[in-house]
């Protein structure tokens, strides 16, 4: 049985995005329009990202389910309990954004070939940073920058983009420190995104797409 080709809308200058509904099954909904800083608050708004190569056109997802943390729901194993309690790392907030979002970038993740980081992400996302949307969280040790991770901040729900480790677990102990703020300050949820065994192994689950935007707009 032949798959069926559905069009995807090509966004043009207008900020504007198509109901998320209309995504493909992949959750692919629009191709197009640019990464100014506007256009990216009113996706992650609506419950929508970009994820694209550098060799491709802007490509905006909204995937059913989408995977999710809520902060209360967090899991942490007995041995990465016992690393949090060591003086081992430091744990910064917003102290080297460039730094995080740059290492994300460059770091190898096994079979994946290149990145989706391009530098039209890189200056997209330092601009948002500059606007007080975009957060990094910094784990060092020795004084030296060893992981982290880099997201955006909806005020009640945390968007989270990448992590990085150079060192075993730094950037699960820049997730743990985190999740652990989101829950103090009363954060609906982490947005995941796409689900993946490491992110369930510290909590994470699928929800319905409906469930998550209504996460979105009950806070705000």
């Amino acid at each position: 049985m032949k798959s069926q080709h559905i069009p995807v809308p090509i966004l043009t200058e207008r900020l504007i995005f198509p109901p998320v509904t209309q995504a493909t099954s992949e959750g692919l909904l629009a191709v197009g329009g640019d990464l100014s800083a506007d256009r990216l608050m009113l996706a992650y708004r609506s419950g929508v990202f970009p994820w694209f190569s550098d060799d491709s056109l802007l490509l905006w997802w909204s995937p059913d389910p989408r995977a999710v943390l809520f902060p209360n729901k967090l899991k942490v194993s007995r041995s990465t309990r016992r690393l949090l309690q060591q003086d081992r790392f430091r744990v910064t907030r917003n102290h080297s954004f460039t730094e995080v979002i740059t290492h994300c970038a460059r770091v190898d993740r096994g079979e994946q070939e290149g990145t989706w980081i391009t530098e039209r992400m890189l200056q997209a996302y330092e601009e948002l940073h500059k606007l007080g949307h975009a957060i990094s969280y910094e784990i060092w040790e020795d004084n030296k920058l060893v992981g982290g991770l880099y997201g955006v901040d909806l005020g009640h729900v945390f968007c989270g983009e990448s992590m990085f480790s150079l060192v075993s677990n730094a950037s699960k102990v820049a997730f743990i420190h985190l999740v652990r703020d989101l829950e103090t300050k009363g954060y609906s949820c982490v947005d995941c995104q796409v689900y993946s065994e490491h992110l369930g192994s510290l909590g994470a689950e699928e929800i319905p797409r409906e469930t998550f935007l209504k996460l979105l707009t009950s806070s705000e």
